[in-house]
């Protein structure tokens, strides 16, 4: 059976794809990434010590603020009445980085998964735009798709 991309007619032009026939269904995905940095910037952002304030607080709120986004920067993604998103910043001292997560719920015709990918970037840009002026060498990385559930295609488990 061969693929094809549901964003593209027959043509080869871009579309949005009709989802009006599709049942409303409970929908969750979870992402990840992570911003690599000094150990030295880690500690600043640990202890609260960074300039502009709390870092991964604002960098959560802004995950979920950019998940609310999603339709307005990628183009034809369908705009979501979202459930719940949730964004969770964690140091992870041992590797010198923030892990972050985000998960995001809906009720709806269409996945989530944009959303939550869009979630855990902006929290990652966030970091690096309040860490930048003491670390310009971190890296924003392994953003990543991890678990969706829900629609025609049910559960998909790409890593725990």
């Amino acid at each position: 059976m061969e693929k094809q991309l549901t964003h593209l007619d027959q043509s080869g032009r871009a579309r949005m794809v009709d989802v009006g026939g599709k049942a409303e269904t409970e929908r969750i995905a979870v992402a990840r990434g992570s911003v690599q940095m000094q150990a030295e910037t880690l500690q600043l952002i640990i202890e609260g010590n960074m300039k502009k304030g709390d870092v991964l607080g604002a960098a959560e709120l802004a995950g979920v603020m950019g998940a609310k986004r999603t339709s307005d920067l990628i183009p034809l993604c369908h705009p979501l009445m979202l459930n719940q998103v949730k964004v969770v910043c964690t140091p992870n001292e041992a590797g010198s980085r923030v892990d972050i997560e985000a998960t995001a719920r809906v009720t709806g015709k269409t996945g989530v998964e944009m959303e939550a990918l869009t979630a855990v970037s902006i929290a990652a840009l966030t970091i690096y735009d309040m860490a930048k002026a003491v670390d310009r060498s971190m890296r924003l990385s392994d953003i990543r798709l991890v678990r969706k559930e829900g629609g025609r295609s049910g559960a998909i488990v790409l890593e725990e």
